[in-house]
């Protein structure tokens, strides 16, 4: 397309051919006003704002839809255009709260203060968002706002029919820009323009709610409203949080910050092997991701507040299972640098840092302890939740990038590492010691840590304590799930999980709870062990209620004992599923913490020792496997730059984004359910450590993924031009206080 040479105050500009002339200026750095225009939406001329005058033209004419021509000369400030301006903005304020204006001018009201307005305690006043928050208060400042604006509120309803945003009709200067964006860009056509009313209303275009007309609920209403009449329930938050972090809330959760919409989207439609790669570019784990991880991008998915989030980490899985291995195109490993790092533990952390560290061209070795690698996901998660073949694959996978694994190899010693001529030394021997109860009876035969106990099944196939047919397992957290479902395999006809609070306050992930419920489990809530004895061929477990008082640290309402509560259990074993706790050898020379984890700089991950960095459960006390890799992936970066490099760790494996902003309408999309993963039946799995989820069929992957609100296409919404800064003391022109408006 040609280009056209013209002049806007004087200015020689160039811009394409049959570009309008608003356009051409903001693309130049020019200010016009405009209200109803926006960058991503087709010009109207409703606002009357963005008037310019043209040489050789007797009357003004509105930039937005004038179209440049060659040798073009403009004048975007006069008095004439100054006045017009006025007299345009003076329309839109007859029927909008303005007093805020004034009140802002007056009082510099603040949260806490007196609304002048309102006259409430402001929190947060929609009518009056602090300048910065408000287009239409900045190019008011801007232009001038008359004085003696006669005003008339509308009465118009506030629609609170979503928990996402509202809509206050009373605040809407009827600029059409929520009813172009959902119809143009995002295909939907929640709004139109009701021209039935004088003057014009925008309403929804089926009945009263956003709902009934079919709303994705992707937010772009809101992020192109010019006022705040339609504003998100959480504004305030916006404002607090980085803006990217605020918008994709899944993404920002997830420790690893993979970016979670765009292989959700490639899932829902179908393409398994471009979801995969866009998760191999933060996590070498994620098959083993898809079935174990404690997925916190779950809990923060704006969909649960609709009706239940979208099931993540199962599309995860769906991705690694399907998605073959065509990500390895683009993977690269670089050439040798000559630099060595040992790694101490072969679990997620240990491998996710080897791996990252190789793929710079680094030798890294990792020394593992125990005779396999995978850490806690080798011998503290059990089979039927991850698959043997599956973990080993994705370790087969690290080894090729040119990681060396020696098994078998307990260090003691880092002094000793640096003299075999490693350069630095990366810690995450993990988390391997189990806590005991700390009662009478817990060192008698039949009582074991679930750390121990799943350790020996997970490398023997047996427990080395007999467990016999009656099991009591004690805490409430993943392990002690893990602890009750690993002992119905073995052929306990009876196991019951203790708790000494109640179920609302466990740790465990709730559907492990509800597996092990299906599968025979008994729950025993407010109860707590105080004394194991030696019985007739069994363990006595007395056992106190509890009921709960105020809350501790943790948030949770403090257990308390029941006086005159006491009873006791009959079984043949006990298993203290308490959780873990890491063991750290004084020969490693770095300074530790409460609990015996290893102190770290949390940004660089560095510990006490120079050429020292540690992560994964050893650093943190016992985590998840996604806050491990999270933490390697930072250790990785910060050890390379440690070697001289530039610390980039990052990848790129998947095809250029192109998803369309045109989501398109979507029947019933509020009212769509979660989908569940295809699930062996309980009495089909309690016998056996065979995988007891199956994951999601293509149709139902596909169908789970449409479900997503798809929140990062906000983030591809462009932000009209704001003003230049002006001072709003000497633009604003004396205002006559507006009457209260009815709330």
């Amino acid at each position: 397309m040609n280009n056209i040479t013209l002049k806007i105050d004087s200015k020689e500009i160039t811009a394409s051919q049959g570009t309008y002339l608003l356009k051409a200026a903001q693309e130049a750095g020019i200010y016009i006003p405009a209200l109803c225009n926006h960058p991503d939406l087709k010009p109207v001329g409703y606002c009357g704002l963005c008037v310019v005058e043209i040489e050789g033209q007797k009357d003004p004419v509105l930039s937005c839809n004038t179209v440049i021509t060659p040798g073009m000369a403009v004048k975007t400030n006069s008095e004439k255009i100054r006045q017009l301006r006025q007299a345009a903005l003076a329309e839109i304020l007859k029927e909008h709260p303005h007093a805020c204006l004034e009140c802002w001018r007056r009082s510099r009201c603040k949260p806490g203060d007196i609304c002048l307005r309102t006259t409430a305690v402001t929190q947060h006043c929609v009518y009056c968002p602090k300048n910065e928050h408000c287009e239409l208060q900045r190019v008011a400042d801007y232009v001038g706002v008359l004085p003696d604006i006669p005003y008339k509120f509308k009465e118009q309803p506030v629609y609170r029919d979503n928990p996402y945003y509202f809509r206050d009709y009373n605040l809407c200067i009827n600029c059409t820009r929520c009813v172009r964006v959902c119809q143009d860009v995002r295909c939907v056509g929640v709004y139109k323009a009701d021209n039935d009313q004088k003057p014009t209303r925008i309403m929804t275009t089926v009945g009263n709610t956003v709902k009934e007309s079919g709303c994705v609920y992707c937010y772009a209403c809101v992020e192109v409203c010019p006022t705040g009449a339609i504003m998100e329930v959480d504004a305030e938050e916006k404002y607090k949080t980085e803006r990217e972090a605020y918008i994709v809330p899944c993404s920002n959760a997830c420790p690893a910050h993979i970016n979670i919409p765009r292989y959700v989207k490639y899932e829902a439609d179908g393409k398994h092997s471009e979801a995969l790669a866009v998760i191999r570019e933060k996590v070498p784990f994620p098959g083993s991701l898809g079935r174990v991880c404690i997925h916190p991008c779950e809990q923060a998915c704006r969909r649960e507040q609709l009706n239940s989030p979208i099931s993540i980490k199962e599309l995860k899985r769906t991705a690694a299972d399907k998605g073959g291995d065509s990500w390895r195109d683009k993977s690269i490993v670089a050439a040798p640098t000559g630099h060595r790092v040992a790694i101490v533990g072969g679990g997620p952390s240990g491998l996710t840092a080897a791996f990252y560290l190789a793929k710079k061209g680094h030798k890294a070795v990792v020394f593992e302890a125990l005779p396999e690698a995978g850490g806690m996901m080798r011998v503290g998660i059990p089979e039927y939740r991850l698959p043997r073949d599956i973990l080993a694959g994705e370790i087969d996978e690290i080894r090729k990038v040119g990681v060396e694994i020696k098994t078998n190899s307990r260090i003691e010693s880092v002094d000793k590492l640096f003299e075999e001529g490693f350069e630095a030394v990366f810690l995450a021997p993990g988390a391997h010691k189990g806590l005991t109860l700390g009662i009478e009876g817990e060192d008698l035969p039949g009582v074991v840590d679930v750390a121990t106990f799943l350790r020996e099944v997970s490398l023997q196939g047996k427990s080395n304590t007999p467990i016999g047919n009656k099991v009591a397992v004690v805490g409430g957290g993943n392990s002690a799930i893990d602890g009750v479902r690993v002992a119905l395999r073995l052929g306990a006809k009876e196991v019951t999980l203790i708790y000494r609070r109640t179920r609302k306050e466990m740790p465990a992930a709730p559907e492990e709870v509800e597996d092990a419920v299906h599968e025979g489990v008994k729950l025993l809530f407010l109860t707590n062990p105080s004394k194991i004895t030696r019985g007739e061929g069994n363990l006595n477990l007395e056992c106190v209620r509890m009921t709960l008082g105020e809350p501790d640290e943790s948030g949770r309402r403090r257990p308390i004992a029941v006086k005159g509560s006491e009873f006791v259990m009959q079984v043949d074993s006990v298993i203290a599923g308490l959780g873990q706790a890491p063991e750290i050898p004084a020969q490693f020379g770095v300074k530790t913490n409460r609990g015996n984890t290893i102190k770290i700089n949390e940004k660089t991950m560095e510990t006490s020792r120079k050429g020292v960095f540690a992560a994964g459960d050893a650093a943190t006390g016992p985590s998840s496997v996604i806050e491990a890799i999270a933490g390697a992936r930072q250790a990785a970066s910060s050890i390379d730059k440690f070697f001289g490099g530039d610390g980039n760790i990052e990848e790129s494996l998947s095809p250029p984004d192109e998803t369309s902003p045109c989501i398109g309408k979507k029947e019933k999309f509020a009212d769509w359910e979660r989908e569940n993963p295809i699930a062996v039946s309980p009495e089909k799995r309690v016998n056996n450590f065979n995988e007891a989820l199956l994951g999601f069929s293509d149709k139902s992957a596909a169908r789970e993924g449409d479900r997503c609100l798809q929140c990062q296409l906000r983030l591809r919404i462009n932000q009209p031009p704001a003003p230049p800064i002006c001072n709003r003391e000497l633009n604003l022109v004396s205002l006559v206080k507006s009457p209260v408006a009815p709330r």
